[in-house]
């Protein structure tokens, strides 16, 4: 059985979409709606993924995909949005302190002191405007928001934050075989010498990785 089978046939499409995002080339993104489409992905599962792609792949690259996915899925914008209303800043920030936590489990307390090291504002950012405000949202799941951004993270050559979502992605309830076949879609897109370090480095993770209680 090939690795990409351990992913249903929707999720591969999301993840396979989440690879071409973070490479940023047109051609690729139009010839992944095909699939997006042909294999009944949940509209809302993409909207989500496109919506989270600006953390990790930036405004540039999350405009062209959204305009790639408006123009040949044929999907229209919703006319507006929870994202709009900043009057639910505590509420983002309350569940973005608990998706957070989930991700990081015992790693937690230790990451935000970290980022807030570097700068209060981008540890109040991370929490209310990352976790809450996009990574909560209702319309995907937490365990294939963590998929696509292990898909992100490996193609944008990020091996920190790889590490932290591949933990991420078992914390939420992914298993070793969906992993791998996250880290098979990508596979192509890099360097003998980048896939030997995400080798190495999913080994690690795989090697010394103990469920959180």
């Amino acid at each position: 059985m090939a690795k990409q089978d351990n992913l249903d046939p929707q999720t591969r499409d999301l993840v396979r979409f989440a690879a071409a995002i973070a490479q940023g080339y047109e051609p690729e993104l139009r010839d992944r709606v095909g699939p997006l489409r042909s294999s009944q992905v949940p509209v809302a599962w993409v909207e989500e993924l496109l919506l989270q792609s600006v953390l990790m792949c930036g405004y540039p690259r999350a405009l062209v995909a959204f305009t790639v996915w408006r123009k040949f899925g044929g999907v229209p914008a919703p006319t507006q949005d929870e994202g709009e209303d900043y009057g639910m800043a505590l509420e983002w920030r309350r569940r973005g302190e608990e998706t957070c936590a989930l991700v990081y489990a015992d790693n937690y307390r230790k990451l935000r002191d970290s980022v807030r090291q570097l700068h209060p504002a981008l540890d109040a950012w991370m929490i209310v405007e990352g976790y809450g405000r996009t990574l909560s949202r209702p319309g995907l799941d937490l365990m294939r928001r963590e998929l696509c951004t292990v898909a992100q993270t490996a193609v944008l050559e990020t091996p920190r934050q790889l590490h932290s979502h591949l933990r991420g992605s078992l914390n939420a309830g992914a298993s070793f075989g969906q992993i791998e076949g996250v880290l098979s879609i990508v596979n192509p897109m890099l360097s003998f010498d980048q896939w030997k370090k995400i080798k190495e480095l999913w080994r690690s993770v795989r090697e010394g990785w103990v469920p959180s209680a």
